[in-house]
């Protein structure tokens, strides 16, 4: 049985086992490495979200899904620990069989979870790039932040990414700005991956590309996820992009979670009326 058939298939995650809290440190009945409970984070009215909770194992692809303005960025900052809810907890299994409040650590602490664990692909390659930095050395910062300092190492394991993110090593010394957009958001990925984080957490990684540069972008992150094992968390409005990607997925309307299951059973047998709406519009396209 795989890490997503643990999860009961339901309309919300209400039914899943719970971890036992004992002051900000949470002793597992079972082992995922992220966990929601009951999150808001709401900024004006109708914007954010309300009352979130999820859990996530290793290994596995969660897709929060929903039109723009229902939350679903808003609520990957708070799970990726960069945005704190207003209420509720977000734990991530730090050690093996205990899991700790990313929001009761210190900002320090927190932010070296962020740089050890977490990987973070944003919509736009160049808000997670250095501009004046070059390919290799955007590469090479992620592993200098991690600790690596052998020069010839680091290089060699540009190299290696750069290849596995199918760029030509010549363009090792180039600057982000005279890649095209896949190629920006493939060295992004790189740059997120070289570090073998646990969690990735990927907003609209596709958006604003070309149809074929987004099958080959699908292709590339797939095949990484598998040979990786990475849990991933994947912001996205396209269901095409849920499908081939996601174990789950959660459908979000107006900062809520209105539907949540096995992503075969929601898109193949969709019970909101919001999600049916959705999975027909895709079909009349």
């Amino acid at each position: 049985m795989n890490n997503a058939q643990r999860v009961t298939d339901t309309n919300t995650d209400t039914n899943e086992s719970k971890p036992i809290q004992t002051d900000n440190v949470i002793q597992l009945t079972s082992a995922p490495l992220l966990s929601a409970e009951n999150i808001s984070m709401l900024y004006a009215p109708g914007k954010g979200f309300d009352d979130v909770s999820l859990t996530l194992y290793p290994g596995e692809v969660l897709a929060i899904v929903g039109e723009s303005g229902s939350g679903k960025t808003t609520l990957l900052k708070s799970l990726s620990g960069r945005v704190a809810p207003q209420q509720g907890s977000v734990n991530f299994q730090q050690t093996p069989f205990e899991m700790t409040n990313l929001y009761e650590m210190s900002e320090a602490q927190r932010r070296g979870v962020m740089r050890e664990h977490f990987g973070i692909v944003h919509q736009h390659p160049m808000d997670g790039l250095r501009a004046r930095v070059s390919a290799g050395g955007n590469i090479g910062e992620r592993l200098m932040e991690v600790g690596a300092r052998h020069y010839g190492d680091i290089r060699e394991q540009a190299k290696t990414w750069l290849t596995a993110v199918e760029i030509d090593v010549s363009r090792i010394d180039d600057m982000p700005l005279t890649f095209s957009g896949g190629m920006q958001q493939r060295l992004q990925i790189a740059r997120n991956l070289v570090t073998h984080p646990k969690l990735v957490f990927m907003d609209e990684p596709t958006g604003g590309l070309d149809v074929s540069v987004q099958a080959r972008l699908l292709d590339l992150i797939r095949n990484l996820v598998r040979e990786l094992q990475l849990a991933v968390v994947i912001v996205t409005h396209d269901l095409a992009v849920a499908r081939l990607l996601a174990d789950r997925i959660m459908v979000m309307k107006q900062g809520k979670v209105v539907e949540s299951g096995l992503t075969d059973r929601v898109l193949d047998d969709p019970r909101h009326a919001y999600t049916q709406l959705l999975v027909s519009s895709v079909l009349q396209q």
